[in-house]
């Protein structure tokens, strides 16, 4: 009889601290997602802010039609995705990585088209930009955490023993800027 008692014990050991793995695992991916929607809300304000920012510099730069055009394919392509589906974080982190290169090349333009700097409408958006850019990089280190402790959470012992039971999965993280760890070329 007490051989039966001992294995319901542990039976029932087992399952409290299975529902307490499971439901932290919840809590982390749930935190994990919350930071990924984080990211598509300052993407979405970026793809808001391009029309005017292309409006305002085609004016005054008619010579990088190349450049403009690629801006709103880009922005059109990053549009047909849903940056609320974490799945998509590959194809999102490379479009946003050419987007982000494509809109540096933008402001750039205004060193060749000195009317461009005076112009108040594109200092308001490049500062809008920036101020958007930085948010985007504080909802990636913010997701990047959450993915961080997330999978620290799925690969020890013993929760990856529960994590095969339950199909605990790990989170990708969201990478830099191909060509961030290279510092610009400055020229005088």
């Amino acid at each position: 009889m007490s051989i039966v008692f001992i294995l319901i014990g542990i039976l029932v050991v087992l399952v409290v601290v299975g529902m307490g793995i499971y439901n932290k695992y919840i809590r982390l991916k749930n935190l994990n997602e919350e930071g990924w929607s984080g990211i598509g809300v300052y993407l979405q304000k970026r793809l808001d802010l391009i029309p005017n920012l292309v409006n305002t510099v085609k004016g005054y730069a008619t010579h990088e039609k190349e450049t403009l055009e690629n801006v709103v394919k880009l922005r059109s392509q990053m549009m047909s995705i849903d940056t609320k589906d974490i799945d998509n974080i590959e194809k999102i982190q490379k479009l946003e990585n050419e987007m982000t290169k494509t809109l540096r090349s933008i402001m750039m333009l205004q060193e060749n088209y000195p009317d461009l700097k005076a112009n108040e409408n594109f200092l308001s958006l490049q500062s809008q930009l920036t101020q958007i850019e930085t948010e985007i990089q504080s909802s990636r280190k913010y997701y990047n955490g959450t993915a961080r402790d997330r999978n620290t959470f799925v690969e020890t012992f013993p929760n990856n023993i529960f994590g095969g039971i339950f199909g605990f999965k790990k989170a990708e993280f969201f990478n830099a800027v191909e060509g961030a760890e290279k510092a610009p070329e400055v020229k005088f």
